[in-house]
C-alpha cells in the first residue's frame, strides 16, 4: 500500500512540476549534485532561457547559484551576517538610505571570480537590492525586489 502511495505521489508531483513549465537539463542537475552534495532544501527556479537559479542550504548557510544547461556555474550568493559587510556599505545605506533598514546580506561571486556584495534595503513593505563591489564602493547596481515576481519555483525533494 505504501508504495502504490509514493508511486501516485511521485506522479502527481512530476505532473505538477511539468505544469509550471519549469525543465531543468540534467546537466544542470548533476553539476549542482556534484557541487553541493550536502545541500538541503533544494528549490529550482529559472532565471532565463538557459539560466536555472538553485536555492538551498549548504552546511547551515542559505545559499542560491545560477547555472546553465549545461551545467556551468554562473554566479554563486552566499548570505552573510549584516555586520559582515565591507564597512563602505553600511556608510552607504546610512547616508543615501537614512531610513531603510538592511534586512539581508550577501557575498556573491560570478563564473570570473568577482566578488560583489547585495544588501536588501527595506522600509515598510518596500524592499530593494543594492549591489557593492568588492571593495564596498558605490552602488553597482539596484534592482527592486519584484524580479522574483515572475519567476517559475521547482522544488526538488532531496
Amino acid at each position: 500500500m505504501k508504495k502504490i502511495f509514493l508511486i501516485a505521489f511521485g506522479f502527481v508531483f512530476a505532473v505538477s512540476l511539468n505544469a509550471q513549465g519549469i525543465n531543468v537539463p540534467a546537466k544542470a542537475k548533476e553539476a549542482f549534485s556534484k557541487l553541493f552534495p550536502q545541500a538541503a532544501k533544494v528549490n529550482w527556479g529559472k532565471e532565463s532561457k538557459n539560466e536555472f537559479e538553485v536555492s538551498f542550504i549548504n552546511r547551515e548557510t542559505n545559499m542560491s547559484v545560477v547555472l546553465n544547461g549545461e551545467g556551468k556555474l554562473l554566479e554563486t550568493e552566499t548570505d552573510i551576517e549584516v555586520n559582515n559587510l565591507p564597512g563602505k556599505v553600511l556608510q552607504f545605506v546610512k547616508e543615501k538610505y537614512p531610513h531603510y533598514k538592511i534586512t539581508e546580506a550577501a557575498k556573491i561571486v560570478d563564473s570570473k571570480n568577482v566578488l560583489s556584495y547585495e544588501a536588501e534595503i527595506s522600509l515598510g513593505k518596500e524592499k530593494r537590492d543594492l549591489i557593492f563591489d568588492a571593495n564596498g564602493n558605490g552602488v553597482v547596481k539596484k534592482e527592486a525586489n519584484e524580479k522574483n515576481k515572475n519567476v517559475k519555483k521547482q522544488t526538488t525533494i532531496n
